[in-house]
């Protein structure tokens, strides 16, 4: 095998979580574009005719969409059912539904850190043990979770979003741990500040951008499709050696 056909993804079937727009979107697009048919999955996807679902047929790719609330344990574990019931053969998972709640600690109440940690990271840690145990019985599968630099830092206003994604580098690598001596790779990708809803407040506010674009050795906000490239390595044969790593796609921020 050539390098060049190591990243191919022909014959994969490929679940991503938070499909409909941003990373998520654009990683399941490249994953379609190296040959992978994809499963889509997010609170408000369309059954069918979605912006994705034309972008994932027009490659040639066949697509599936599905809805499901993640702060929702008896959605999500229905949705599981489903899913492995319609696609028993899932190849590529990658857990990129999220959601982020800004407030002060001292308004910070307990519905916003209980339904981010439940999005963020429970519903992961179960999606990710209900779809692996099809993999790790194949003796082969690749798991890519979104993580964040807030997986490093501390961040201001968000501390369900920066405890939820710290615990996302931990089960990065607990996973691995366990599975990567059963052929199934297991790693993260940590966007920096990129231009998705998620970060649409801090855009329009001038101050914190501009100290943020300050920072960033680039020089810009990074881009949905920035998620592409690393997306379709980390699927692939490619990364066959990568276990519980943990990727900064950062524009330079963490070696600032």
């Amino acid at each position: 095998m050539s390098v060049l056909e190591s990243f191919g993804l022909a014959g994969k079937t490929a679940l991503v979580t938070g499909a409909k727009r941003g990373i998520g979107k654009a990683m399941a697009v490249a994953l379609a574009e190296a040959g992978a048919d994809i499963i889509g999955v997010s609170a408000t996807l369309e059954a069918s005719g979605s912006d994705l679902e034309r972008e994932v047929t027009a490659i040639g790719r066949s697509f599936h969409g599905y809805q499901c609330d993640f702060s929702n344990r008896d959605a999500l574990k229905s949705f599981i059912s489903t899913v492995k019931q319609n696609h028993p053969a899932i190849n590529i998972l990658v857990n990129n539904a999220g959601t982020i709640k800004r407030a002060p600690l001292q308004g910070h109440g307990d519905d916003i850190w209980d339904e981010v940690i439940e999005v963020n990271l429970s519903s992961q840690f179960i999606l990710t043990r209900e779809i692996g145990m099809g993999m790790v019985a194949r003796g082969a599968g690749k798991i890519i979770f979104t993580a964040s630099l807030l997986t490093f830092q501390g961040g201001i206003t968000v501390p369900g979003y920066a405890a939820s994604k710290g615990g996302i580098g931990q089960l990065t690598k607990a996973f691995a741990n366990e599975w990567a001596a059963k052929g199934v790779n297991v790693n993260a990708i940590a966007p920096g500040y990129i231009a998705t809803d998620n970060t649409e407040a801090l855009r329009n506010d001038p101050e914190r951008s501009k100290s943020i674009l300050e920072r960033i050795p680039a020089g810009r906000w990074g881009k949905a499709t920035d998620f592409a490239g690393p997306a379709v390595f980390l699927a692939s044969d490619a990364s066959d050696y990568m276990h519980g790593t943990i990727m900064t796609v950062d524009g330079g921020w963490m070696g600032r």
